[in-house]
């Protein structure tokens, strides 16, 4: 629904256009072009062209272009706090009828020196009106987002730039009001200065959903494990503070890493955003066979991007450079694979879908072919070797917590539903002689009050996700990945821009 609503606003948007541009006297179809459009009104009214650049980045672009359409809109004598409103609420409506109405004109720049506010008032008046609507619309619609990891290739790419509707899941009201406009969690040109006040914080609430959270949708989430960080530029979200505090090290002593780092702690609307695919709702069984993935005892989804490493084998010959870069899409500088040479054998890991590993399978120079499956125990949720020796490859079964279906605590689970407990759903827990005490009672069950999910990359061995920190609380869900407007590497990647995802 978000994005059949995006799909609507997006042609509304530019049928309006057509008409206002001829209006203009500029050539109409030039109002089809993104981006060229907004050039052409920049330089039809006058707005200094150092804006049009401005209104590319990520984020705070969004309210620049806002800013532009208004201006463009004011040229047309429509000055009010209510033109100023259509143009911002319902622009596929609005700018349709200022485009074909016969009793609306393009007056231009010079029209505005007439009226009765000066123009330098006008164009302030609409910037703050502008930086109120994109606010409104940034927390409540659609937000932008850049893919900065690898973890979805190849579904996502890095600098892939996206568009991901809060209307589907229902929109939270946010639980930080006070915070610097257009950025997340950090001060523009810094990375560790935060760029709120968390002394105001208001209890979660959601607007009503569209649709509740799906099976295999791509989800744009706040990190469960970022509410605590050690806030250096190599930590953070990278390396996370209970990584860290769990290492030999420290072995859990906070208050000997407390003295070494710069510890900063996020209320939850305000740790990183991540990106991952739901491939697990709550109620649902998931586990991880030799790098295979199930749910609920079925083969899981597997999407046409996903990739896995496999290790592959050839007769001594290696592979083309133009096979590995135009069929595989891999560096053949790319460090990440690991190479062993022999007499009579060369063996290299790739990281594929399973189309690529079909073509590099059907090689003459391959003798054998297989997935890569991780063996290393330690590192995985939930961090109790002694009951859940998991890895990577070989992760479960693990049930995900459903609202209103009680869990067990005991000495064997505690570590798996201790944050649910504490975190998440804010209750007090304490230990006393093998038991369990929950808000005062002792108990060896805990009903829980939310929804949780299942995250995990479709990169899946370059992915740090569930499997490393655990469920997905409701309360985390910032909204669903709709479109790709934009993507980069070295230039545009055309066939990427304005694609679905799935």
């Amino acid at each position: 629904m978000g994005l059949l609503l995006f799909i609507v606003g997006f042609i509304g948007w530019h049928i309006g256009l057509y008409g206002m541009f001829k209006k203009a006297g500029i050539e109409p179809w030039k109002a089809l072009i993104p981006f060229y459009n907004t050039w052409l009104i920049v330089q039809k009214t006058g707005i200094k062209q150092y804006w049009f650049w401005l209104q590319l980045i990520p984020i705070a672009g969004q309210f620049i272009t806002i800013w532009i359409a208004i201006i463009f809109v004011m040229n047309f004598k429509k000055v009010s706090v209510l033109d100023h409103a259509a143009t911002v609420l319902i622009p596929f409506i609005y700018f349709p009828y200022l485009g074909f109405s016969q009793k609306e004109k393009f007056y231009g720049p010079e029209s505005l020196k007439l009226y009765y506010k000066p123009a330098s008032r006008e164009w302030i008046d609409a910037g703050v009106f502008a930086v109120v609507a994109a606010t409104l619309i940034r927390t409540f619609v659609f937000e932008a987002y850049v893919i900065p990891t690898e973890s979805m290739e190849k579904t996502l790419l890095v600098n892939d730039f996206l568009f991901v509707s809060k209307m589907t899941y229902g929109a939270r009201v946010p639980q930080t009001p006070l915070s610097f406009p257009f950025v997340h969690n950090t001060m523009p040109f810094s990375i560790t200065t935060p760029s709120y006040i968390k002394e105001v914080q208001i209890p979660y609430k959601r607007l009503p959903v569209i649709n509740e959270v799906q099976r295999n949708d791509a989800v744009v989430f706040n990190f469960p494990a970022g509410d605590t960080i050690i806030n250096l530029p190599d930590f953070g979200s990278k390396i996370t503070y209970y990584e860290v505090l769990r290492s030999s090290q420290y072995k859990g002593n906070r208050e000997a890493l407390m003295a070494e780092y710069p510890i900063l702690v996020h209320p939850m609307d305000k740790t990183d955003n991540y990106i991952k695919r739901c491939v697990g709702i709550a109620g649902d069984v998931i586990q991880v066979k030799n790098a295979e993935l199930f749910v609920n005892n079925q083969p899981a989804y597997e999407p046409p991007g996903a990739q896995t490493e496999y290790i592959v084998t050839t007769n001594g010959n290696s592979f083309a450079d133009d096979f590995l870069k135009n069929e595989l899409g891999i560096d053949p500088e790319d460090t990440k694979g690991q190479y062993s040479q022999g007499p009579d054998k060369f063996t290299v890991v790739f990281n594929m879908t399973a189309s690529e590993a079909a073509k590099v399978k059907a090689q003459p120079n391959v003798v054998s072919m297989e997935k890569y499956v991780d063996t290393h125990v330690g590192m995985f949720f939930p961090n109790d070797d002694a009951n859940y020796p998991w890895t990577l490859d070989n992760y479960g079964p693990i049930k995900i917590p459903k609202k209103g279906e009680a869990i067990p605590v005991n000495a064997s689970t505690i570590e798996m539903y201790r944050r649910l407990i504490t975190v998440y759903e804010k209750n007090t827990l304490e230990e006393v002689n093998g038991k369990f005490i929950i808000n005062g009672k002792e108990t060896n069950r805990y009903v829980p009050t939310l929804n949780y999910y299942w995250m995990m990359g479709d990169n899946r061995h370059r992915s740090q996700d569930s499997r490393f920190w655990g469920f997905v609380p409701e309360t985390n869900i910032v909204g669903k990945a709709s479109l790709i407007w934009f993507s980069w590497e070295k230039g545009p990647r055309w066939k990427r821009i304005f694609k679905v995802i799935n």
